[in-house]
């Protein structure tokens, strides 16, 4: 028990100390897909693309990816052509998934974002488009082509908590902003979690980016703090499932389910330190060999219960100490 102890202590010493788990690989590239849905009232029209083209200008001006990268899809084109690529019919997302699916690399991180109402009919819930209305069904459909990326859907609508358990799947993180098909009133949900990638404070490990998972718990706090500014009861509760197992989680723990993935899954570029390691010779090596320790450390947690006590202390313990290793290392730009 000493022995497990003081393992213990030090594992939670190189982890204080060395800032670890910290993003993806410099390699992978970053396509987004923002996605506003029909509106039913210039309220909504007007709420909705602030919001989407709020995330356009982001991530092209703060998190470094090119307007090439981002397709954003408005039930008005007209409204706003610079920044609208086309209208948001059922027809044009498919096109839009397919057309990432053709130029994204095994590996990539593709992020499609719905913004607007939602509903459910029968057995199916719905994002609510111009024209036909999109199933989780038929979306899980288009998504098929991604299956070498890391995929997040974010549903941000109303009525949108059944996608969890339609579109769950390896490599893919699956966000909604309610928990199920019954919360149907308007979501503050993509507002805020927009304004993760906007505004500062969302990035609480300070490694310079915003992971998925930065920009959900940071939403989920700020709906929470609007609902009990306005002494409202909250109509809205956001989950996030990315461990494939249908089931969203409102509290995802990396180290015990869902948030891993969510964790490792950054939008935009490398930061200072690993741009500066991928300049020198093996740097980009060096990078992917963190996420996969990274992953690794992840992996190593979860089967925690299924392990003798002093067995996960040891590996544990020598996954962060060459991980701790290898971030310094990045930080400091030298080469392997």
């Amino acid at each position: 028990m000493v022995v497990e102890a003081q393992a213990g202590a030090r594992v939670r010493l190189l982890i204080a100390g060395c800032g670890l788990l910290m993003g993806a690989s410099l390699a992978a590239q970053t396509q987004v897909i923002i996605v506003t849905g029909a509106s039913g009232e210039p309220k909504y029209a007007a709420s909705f693309h602030a919001t989407g083209s709020a995330l356009v200008d982001a991530l092209v001006t703060k998190h470094g990816l090119t307007p090439d990268d981002v397709t954003y899809l408005a039930e008005d084109p007209t409204k706003d052509p610079k920044r609208i690529d086309g209208k948001s019919s059922k027809a044009e997302v498919a096109r839009a998934i397919a057309r990432v699916a053709g130029r994204a690399r095994a590996g990539d991180r593709v992020l499609l974002l719905l913004i607007g109402h939602g509903s459910h009919a029968g057995s199916d819930s719905r994002f609510n488009l111009p024209g036909p209305d999109l199933t989780a069904a038929e979306l899980g459909v288009m998504l098929e082509p991604l299956e070498a990326m890391q995929v997040a859907v974010v549903n941000a609508a109303s009525a949108s908590g059944d996608f969890v358990a339609a579109l769950s799947a390896k490599n893919r993180i699956v966000v909604t902003a309610t928990k199920s098909s019954y919360e149907r009133n308007e979501t503050l949900f993509p507002r805020f979690f927009v304004a993760a990638f906007t505004t500062p404070g969302a990035d609480t490990d300070k490694d310079e980016r915003v992971s998925l998972l930065e920009a959900f718990v940071y939403a989920k706090r700020e709906v929470a703090r609007a609902y009990e500014t306005d002494t409202r009861l909250p109509t809205e509760h956001a989950m996030l499932d990315d461990d494939g197992d249908r089931r969203g989680s409102a509290e995802p723990d990396p180290r015990a389910g869902d948030g891993s993935r969510a964790r490792r899954f950054i939008i935009g570029g490398a930061t200072t330190a690993a741009a500066a390691a991928a300049s020198t010779p093996g740097g980009s090596e060096l990078v992917a060999k963190k996420t996969q320790l990274e992953a690794q450390v992840d992996s190593l947690r979860r089967r925690k219960e299924t392990m003798a006590a002093d067995a996960y202390e040891r590996e544990l313990e020598r996954l962060l100490v060459e991980l701790a290793q290898v971030s310094q290392t990045i930080r400091e730009g030298k080469s392997p």
